[in-house]
C-alpha cells in the first residue's frame, strides 16, 4: 500500500534531480547538470543563465508562440520537467471524421502534439504563471509570454471544448439554450451566486478537527489487510457488528472495529459464476438484497435474491413486474440513508433507464411474503409508487438522503432531485456539463450532491433562498435563478496519466453519516489502482489555494491517494460511529478483487 498527497505538476520533489533539453535527454548528455528547479519558472531562469540558444518572442513574428515542456520519469525519484521546445506555436484546428459526418476541434502544438479538445486532456490552468498543463500521450506544459496570450488561449480552449461537447458554437445564446437561464452561472461562474457555499461552511467549520492537512502524508495508515475468499465484486458496509464482502461465489462476513474491518466470519456460498450487479442491506442488517445474476453483460436484471444473513440462506427469489408484465431494473437502493438499520423495513427503491419506483416485499394485504419453502411461482414485488417515463431520461445511478429524497444521475449528464413524496417530476434538474453521470451520492442532509463522470467529479450545492427568505434544498422546491455554480474535483494531469489511459473515475461517495446535524468530512472515489480522497471542507472553502488564479468553474486538485497493487473494486468509509478520538473520520475500507484493506486517517497515532 502506498499513500501520498496529490503530486503537484509544478513541483519536482527530488532536490538532486537534473534537467536538460528533451533532445539532449534523448542523447543522454551528461553536461550542464544543475540542481533541480522547483518550477518551470526556475527551468527558464537556469536555461537563460546557462546561455543556451534562446529565441525571444519579441524578436519573432511567430503567432501563438509558447514554450513547451514535457514531464518525464512519472512518479519516480527521477521525475522532472524537460524543455521540449524553447519556442514553438500552437493552433486550434477544425478536423473531420474519416467518413465526413462529424468534425471537432483539435489542439496542435509544434509537430509533437495533436489531440482532440475534451475533458480527457485534463487541462489544468495556472494563471499566476501563464501556464497550462495537459495530457496528450504524455504530460505536457505550455508557458505563454504574456498574460494576454495566456488568457486568449484559455478562452479559445473553453470555446472549443464547449463546441466539441455540445455540437454548437459557444455563443451566449447557445449557453442559455444548453444550460437554461437559471443555470447560466454554470457557463459563467463569475456571475454565479457563490454565497451558498460560504454560508454552508459556517456550521461545518465549527466541527473540531475537520480539516485534513493538505501536504501531510503520514495521516493515512493501513490498519488491516487480508485476503478474501474469492474475487470481490463490491462492499456492503454495516453500521452494526458486521460488514460483507460480496464475491464471485458468495458473501464473506467480516467484523467491524474502530480501525476497520477484519476477520473471516461465515461464508455464504452461491456457487461459482454468480455475478451480482449490486447489493443492499436491510432489516437491521440481517437481510441482504442481491440483484440477480447479470445476463449477456447487460446492467439490467429482472429480479433479485433476498438473503437471510443469520441463516446464510436465500429466503426468496423475487421478480420485478408491473401490471402483469415482467420488467427490468439496473439498480436498487435503500429508502433512505439509515433505512438498513430499520428492523421492520420492507420497501426499497428501484431504478432503470426510464423508471424510478418503490418496491414492497409485502403482499397487498400487508403480510410480508416468505415463500422459501413454497412450490409457488417466483413472487412478484409490489410496485407501490413511481413513474415510468416515456423515453429519454437514461437514468444511470441514484441515491437517497436521510429523509428519503432521491437524486438521480443520467447518461446525458443531468442530475435530478426528487422529493420524498413524488417520483413523477423532478423538483430540480441540474443540466450537467456534457459528460455522462455514472454514479451519484448525496449527503444525509441533502445539501450536497456529488456526481461521478469518467474524468472528473462534480460537486453541487442544492441550497437556495425562497421568496420568503427561507433556506431550502432543491429537493423541496424550485431553486429559481440564484443557483450556485458547481465545483469540480479532478486529478492533476500527471496523476491522471499515471492512473492509465483506460482508467476512469468510479463510485464517488461521501463519508457515511446517519445523524441530523453531522456533516460528512470526506469524498472518496476510485480510479484504476488509486483510491482518491478529498477533504470536503477544503473543497467548499472559496479561499482554498487551488482556486487562486483559475478561470471557469473552480476545480480542486488537493487530495490524498492510496495506491494498491491491483485495480480497486470499491472504496467506502465506514459508518461515522466507528470514528475514534484520535481520528475524527471513520476508517476507509478499500477492496481489490482478492484483498480488503482498512485505512485510518489520523496524524496523531
Amino acid at each position: 500500500m502506498g499513500a501520498s498527497h496529490s503530486r503537484e505538476g509544478l513541483e519536482i520533489d527530488d532536490e538532486e534531480a537534473n534537467y536538460q533539453d528533451a533532445e539532449e535527454e534523448r542523447q543522454n548528455s551528461a553536461e550542464r547538470r544543475t540542481a533541480t528547479p522547483s518550477s518551470l519558472d526556475d527551468v527558464e531562469a537556469k536555461l537563460k543563465a546557462l546561455k543556451l540558444k534562446y529565441s525571444s518572442p519579441q524578436n519573432s513574428n511567430l503567432k501563438n508562440a509558447v514554450k513547451l515542456y514535457l514531464h518525464v520519469g512519472g512518479n519516480t525519484p527521477k521525475a522532472k520537467w524537460v524543455t521540449s521546445e524553447k519556442l514553438t506555436s500552437y493552433s486550434f484546428v477544425r478536423t473531420c471524421h474519416i467518413d465526413g459526418d462529424e468534425s471537432w476541434w483539435v489542439l496542435k502544438v509544434s509537430s509533437k502534439i495533436r489531440v482532440k479538445v475534451g475533458a480527457e486532456m485534463q487541462m489544468k490552468t495556472f494563471g499566476d504563471q501563464r501556464r497550462v498543463d495537459f495530457v496528450a500521450q504524455g504530460v505536457w506544459a505550455m508557458k505563454f509570454f504574456s498574460e494576454e496570450e495566456y488568457k486568449a488561449f484559455v478562452t479559445q480552449y473553453q470555446n472549443c471544448l464547449f463546441e466539441n461537447t455540445y455540437g454548437v458554437e459557444a455563443t451566449e445564446e447557445s449557453k442559455v439554450k444548453i444550460y437554461g437561464k437559471d443555470f447560466i452561472g454554470w457557463a459563467k461562474p463569475e456571475a454565479a451566486d457563490d454565497s451558498m457555499w460560504e454560508d454552508a461552511d459556517d456550521s461545518f467549520s465549527k466541527s473540531p478537527g475537520s480539516a485534513t492537512p493538505i501536504r501531510a502524508n503520514q495521516d493515512l495508515r493501513e490498519e488491516f489487510e487480508e485476503a478474501a475468499n474469492g474475487g470481490i465484486q463490491s462492499l456492503a458496509l454495516g453500521a452494526l457488528d458486521n460488514s460483507f464482502l460480496v464475491g464471485d461465489s458468495g458473501i464473506q462476513v467480516v467484523k467491524n472495529f474502530a480501525h476497520g474491518i477484519q476477520g473471516k466470519g461465515a461464508f455464504v456460498n452461491f456457487g461459482s459464476g454468480y455475478k451480482s450487479s449490486t447489493s443492499s442491506l436491510m432489516k437491521a442488517e440481517t437481510n441482504m438484497l442481491l440483484m440477480s445474476p447479470l445476463g449477456s453483460g447487460k446492467p439490467h436484471t429482472t429480479g433479485l435474491h433476498q438473503l437471510d444473513i443469520e441463516t446464510g440462506k436465500i429466503v426468496t427469489e423475487w421478480k420485478f413486474g408491473k401490471d402483469g408484465t415482467e420488467i427490468t431494473m439496473r439498480d436498487i437502493v435503500n429508502d433512505s440513508k439509515g433505512a438498513q438499520l430499520d428492523p421492520s423495513g420492507s420497501t426499497f427503491l428501484g431504478l432503470d433507464d426510464n423508471r424510478l419506483c418503490r418496491w414492497d416485499m409485502r403482499d397487498r394485504n400487508g403480510i410480508v411474503q416468505n415463500l422459501a419453502n413454497s412450490n409457488s411461482d417466483t413472487p412478484v414485488l409490489n410496485w407501490t409508487q413511481g413513474h415510468q417515463f416515456s423515453r429519454g431520461t437514461n437514468f444511470q445511478s441514484f441515491a437517497t438522503t436521510g429523509d428519503g429524497s432521491i437524486v438521480v444521475g443520467s447518461l446525458d449528464g443531468k442530475i435530478r432531485l426528487y422529493s420524498v413524496n413524488s417520483m413523477r417530476q423532478a423538483k430540480t434538474a441540474f443540466p450537467g456539463l456534457g459528460s455522462p453521470i455514472t454514479h451519484v451520492d448525496v449527503t444525509f442532509d441533502g445539501k450536497w450532491v456529488v456526481g461521478t463522470t469518467d474524468t472528473y467529479l462534480i460537486l453541487i450545492c442544492t441550497l437556495f433562498t425562497d421568496k420568503d427568505g427561507k433556506t431550502k434544498t432543491g429537493f423541496g422546491g424550485r431553486m429559481g435563478n440564484r443557483i450556485a455554480a458547481p465545483r469540480l474535483l479532478k486529478l492533476t494531469p500527471l496523476d491522471s496519466h499515471l492512473a492509465g489511459a483506460n482508467n476512469k473515475f468510479r463510485n464517488a461517495q461521501f463519508s457515511w453519516v446517519t445523524e441530523n446535524g453531522k456533516q460528512e468530512r470526506h469524498i472518496v472515489a476510485t480510479v484504476g489502482k488509486f483510491s482518491v480522497i478529498w477533504n470536503f471542507q477544503q473543497v467548499k472553502d472559496g479561499s482554498h489555494e487551488c482556486y487562486h488564479h483559475q478561470q471557469g468553474l473552480k476545480s480542486c486538485y488537493c487530495y490524498k491517494i492510496v495506491l494498491k497493487e491491483d485495480s480497486i473494486v470499491d472504496s467506502r468509509f465506514m459508518h461515522d460511529k466507528f470514528a475514534v478520538t484520535d481520528s475524527p473520520e471513520a476508517p476507509l475500507v478499500i477492496a481489490t478483487p482478492m484483498k480488503v484493506s482498512s485505512i485510518s486517517m489520523c496524524s496523531r497515532r
